[in-house]
C-alpha cells in the first residue's frame, strides 16, 4: 500500500465494488480525478485484481453447500487433482491443505442427490477418496478483505 489514503480507498471498494468515484472521493477526502488515478494505480499493481457480483446461492438454486476433502487413492499418482476437477462447475473453490487430505473443495449444488452425483464425479475424475461435510447454515462469507487497521 502506498499510504493510508490507498487503504481508505481499498476499504470503500471492498465494502461496495459499485461505489461511485464521487462516493469514494467524499469518503477519503480526495477529488474524483485523484481517486480515479489511485484506483487505476492499485489495479495496475494488482492490489485490486477485479470486481465481481456476489450472487445469492439460494436465489440461484444452489442452496446446498458442502466441504469435500479429497485424498488420492494412490499416493504415487500425479498431484493434478485441481486440473482434473476444474471442469466441474459446482466446485466453487479448491484449496491445497495440510493434514490427512490433499485438497479441500467448497461446492454448491441444488439438492442432496446432486451432491451425491458430484461426489461420484469427483471420485471418478481424479481417482480420489472423499470425505464430505454438509453445511447446515452459513453465518457469513465473502467478507471483504480489508487492509490491517
Amino acid at each position: 500500500m502506498e499510504d493510508s489514503v490507498d487503504e481508505a480507498i481499498i476499504r470503500e471498494v471492498a465494502k461496495d465494488a459499485r461505489a461511485t468515484l464521487s462516493h469514494i472521493s467524499e469518503a477519503v477526502g480526495l477529488s474524483v480525478s485523484a481517486v480515479q488515478a489511485r484506483l487505476r494505480r492499485l489495479e495496475t499493481r494488482g492490489v485490486i485484481a477485479g470486481y465481481r457480483a456476489i450472487l445469492d446461492p439460494e436465489a440461484m438454486g444452489k442452496s446446498l453447500s458442502a466441504f469435500i476433502e479429497i485424498t488420492p487413492l494412490d499416493p504415487a499418482q500425479p498431484d493434478n487433482a485441481p486440473e482434473l476437477l476444474e471442469h466441474l462447475d459446482a466446485i466453487e473453490a479448491c484449496h491445497s491443505i495440510a493434514g490427512d487430505a490433499a485438497y479441500m473443495l467448497f461446492v454448491r449444488v441444488a439438492a442432496p442427490r446432486d451432491l451425491e452425483a458430484l461426489v461420484r464425479d469427483i471420485r471418478l475424475a481424479a481417482s480420489v477418496n472423499t470425505r464430505t461435510t454438509v453445511v447446515l447454515q452459513t453465518y457469513y462469507e465473502n467478507r471483504p478483505l480489508l487492509p490491517d487497521a
